[in-house]
């Protein structure tokens, strides 16, 4: 009894790391789409670039890197982020993107 569970331990934790793990990277991406979402909906509506960065910025998770492109037509953002696990500094992180397009409207090209 005592020889299997310590092989199972080890395993066990392991998997449940790795559970922690993708349920991080999966916050994450949910940051990242709610914060390119907000960030289009008011860079279309003709809020400065600057100020929409800054509330994008604000929502996506830390060390996000933003994208903000408005034209006469389309204003688009993308958003993206690097989640490393905390458990393992050694380990590489993971990438995470989003994108969020709405229709500029009109006036709000400014």
């Amino acid at each position: 009894m005592t020889a299997e569970t310590a092989v199972a331990l080890p395993a066990l934790i392991v998997v449940l790391a790795a559970a922690l793990w993708a349920v991080a990277v999966v916050g994450a991406q949910l940051e990242c789409v709610d914060a390119a979402r907000a960030g289009a909906r008011a860079a279309s509506r003709g809020e400065p670039l600057e100020r929409v960065r800054g509330g994008v910025l604000a929502a996506a998770p830390p060390g996000a890197r933003v994208t903000v492109t408005r034209g006469a037509e389309v204003t688009r953002v993308e958003v993206f982020a690097s989640v490393a696990p905390g458990w393992g500094s050694s380990l590489p992180g993971v990438t995470v993107h989003a994108t969020a397009v709405s229709a500029t409207e009109p006036g709000g090209e400014r």
